[in-house]
């Protein structure tokens, strides 16, 4: 009885809708009577909207959330490995689906960069089509990516470029490595920073698994960066920049980290504790958006993300 009824509001807090209680109350096992008892237990209480009753958002909500990042980071790393990005059918869904903007394939001169980029360009690809699977009819649809004007403003704001220049991410796999810089430390800390909020089981397993993948990817491009500056130093300096940038978009507080000096490494983001950080999902969107303001559009998203979590914080004020 116990576990019926841990699986009927787990449903219920993580289904956008009345369709998708169905859906997973099939999933789970519950079919007949008991599913039709349970479902209107479940209807009468909950509300089908995505927030919970004390305000905070649904896990499905949450997954949505992550699907938009999942989204911008497949099309970045598909187009570099292979000069196109998402299939059509993987990028319908709820919301208004957009276009992308800039992205072509890179001349990758190192052959173990190209393989770290096509192993990860697959794992992003196989994330959208994970989350997407899970949110059935709730999943969003992808939202307008900019892969060009984005990256160029997030140079300037970093110092890497004069406020006339404009930065090719594409346009080496140096710069390439730059931009999946940007990205990779900034999914581990949201994984991270939405974990505690995810109250299906389930759920939290999957985002503990592509928690994990992020880390991963973003130990790589820690790593080969820090080895490219072996050969040039002002890498580090650079990639000191994107971190101090990122930190002036989320927030005063001095969380976010180089990968260190010719001297010292500092391959692995964490805090006194050994422990790495964690972002909510509005400092997310002050970098995704780059802007330290509360708004709900710009930067890597022109429009927007897609679903209930939508809009930054006002670090301004902080």
């Amino acid at each position: 009885m116990f576990e019926q009824r841990f699986i009927v509001d787990a449903i219920s807090r993580s289904a956008e809708n009345a369709v998708d209680r169905r859906r997973f109350f099939r999933a789970a096992g519950l079919s007949g009577i008991t599913a039709g008892a349970a479902f209107v237990a479940a209807s009468a209480a909950a509300s089908p909207a995505v927030a919970e009753e004390d305000g905070a958002p649904s896990d499905a909500a949450i997954l949505n959330f992550a699907l938009n990042l999942e989204y911008l980071e497949a099309e970045f790393y598909l187009r570099a490995v292979t000069g196109t990005g998402l299939p059509e059918n993987m990028t319908t869904g709820t919301g208004k689906r957009g276009p992308v903007t800039g992205g072509r394939q890179v001349t990758f001169k190192t052959p173990l960069i190209q393989k770290y980029a096509q192993e990860i360009a697959g794992d992003e690809k196989t994330h959208v089509a994970f989350l997407r699977s899970a949110l059935g009819s709730a999943a969003v649809s992808r939202p307008s990516i900019s892969l060009d004007d984005s990256f160029t403003a997030a140079a300037r704001a970093a110092g890497l470029i004069g406020a006339h220049d404009t930065f090719d991410v594409y346009a080496n796999e140096v710069n390439f490595l730059f931009g999946a810089f940007i990205f990779e430390d900034v999914g581990v800390t949201a994984y991270k920073g939405a974990a505690p909020l995810i109250s299906n089981k389930t759920y939290l397993e999957a985002a503990a698994g592509l928690l994990a993948v992020e880390a991963y990817h973003a130990g790589i491009i820690r790593t080969t960066l820090y080895a490219l500056g072996v050969q040039t130093p002002a890498i580090y300096t650079t990639v000191q920049k994107i971190s101090d940038a990122r930190d002036s978009l989320d927030g005063t507080t001095d969380l976010d980290q180089g990968i260190g000096t010719a001297s010292t490494a500092n391959l692995v983001p964490t805090d006194a504790n050994g422990l790495a950080f964690s972002r909510t999902a509005a400092q997310v969107l002050n970098i995704a958006y780059l802007d330290s303001e509360q708004v709900s559009s710009g930067g890597f998203f022109p429009a927007g993300v897609n679903g209930s979590i939508n809009t930054s914080g006002d670090n301004d004020n902080d």
